[in-house]
């Protein structure tokens, strides 16, 4: 007599599972509710919300909690989400997988790279890839340092190269260089261009910074120094990149912190002015972040292995920026 699969069955869900609705809840699992998601499928609300039922009927499990002010994942949706973002990432690999097998094209390469990397190494690193393999192909693609480890994770990025906060244990982590943070204004904020200033004279100032700037995240060196300055407890205006972090300092927003060696041409152009500490800058590692469970193209491998061995080829003396 055969016995009857339970609900949840490996056998059942495995054969019952259709790609497609995993796609859906990756996408509602990243939204604020299942109307943004549908503006992102290009679908209707009913399509999306027929979708989440009929996945959450094939796994058994409520995935999302949805009420009024309230979207957020379930404990299943959040280890569903992690599984599914590494099914994604596998379905994206399999064209260039098999685009290597079947011509000569030696591969793409995706980088996911944090706004603020700023860094010589790697850029020798390029150079000397794209002059040995010109057949080649690279995109970089700028996040915040929590996204684009989140690519890594679901194997859509070759590799990233982002801040750190917490590590997690399925990823592999090498670090590339150190960068010191100090804090600056622009010319149109009082303090531009005076030399006798002390921590005082920035208690109670304004402050803007990055979104990562908290105790609990990537930036807590940062954080404290910011603290030990006694600016305004209020951050007025934040970004995740630099670019737009530089562009509220030198606009006269607030006092901000960036990378000292990244700020350097700003300072002798006279579109930035450093504050105190002098001293006691804000040291902050950055690292090249890797899937090991990923299948890589040629290319991918070879840059990667190129990056590996010239970060063990030079002193971290050598890759830290002042």
């Amino acid at each position: 007599m055969k016995s009857m699969e339970s609900r949840d069955s490996p056998e059942r869900i495995m054969r019952e599972m259709d790609w497609n609705l995993l796609r859906t809840f990756v996408v509602l699992a990243q939204s604020r509710s299942v109307t943004d998601a549908a503006n992102r499928l290009r679908l209707t609300q009913p399509s999306v919300s027929t979708a989440l039922k009929r996945l959450e009927d094939r796994v058994g499990k409520r995935l999302i909690h949805r009420s009024p002010g309230r979207f957020e994942l379930t404990e299943a949706g959040e280890v569903l989400y992690r599984e599914a973002l590494d099914i994604q990432g596998s379905i994206l690999r399999l064209s260039t997988l098999m685009r290597n097998m079947t011509d000569e094209v030696t591969g793409h390469v995706r980088v996911s790279l944090a706004s603020h990397v700023i860094c010589p190494l790697f850029d020798q690193v390029l150079a000397e890839f794209h002059a040995e393999n010109p057949r080649a192909t690279l995109s970089i693609e700028v996040h915040s340092s929590a996204q684009a480890i989140e690519t890594v994770s679901a194997r859509s990025a070759s590799f990233a190269i982002c801040l750190v906060h917490q590590r997690n244990p399925k990823l592999e982590y090498l670090r590339l260089y150190r960068e010191f943070f100090g804090l600056f204004c622009g010319p149109p904020h009082p303090l531009f261009g005076r030399r006798d200033l002390t921590r005082a004279d920035l208690a109670g100032q304004s402050a803007v910074s990055f979104e990562t700037d908290r105790l609990q995240d990537a930036l807590k060196p940062v954080t404290l120094m910011r603290a030990q300055a006694e600016l305004g407890d209020q951050i007025i205006a934040t970004s995740s990149h630099l670019e737009e972090v530089r562009r509220m300092i030198i606009a006269g927003l607030g006092i901000g912190p960036l990378p000292l060696h990244v700020s350097e041409r700003d300072v002798r152009d006279s579109l930035l002015w450093q504050l105190p500490p002098y001293d006691q800058t804000a040291a902050v590692d950055v690292h090249v972040v890797w899937n090991p469970r990923a299948v890589l193209n040629r290319a991918e491998q070879s840059l990667l292995d190129r990056l590996h061995c010239r970060i063990d080829d030079t002193p971290m003396e050598a890759r830290t920026y002042r």
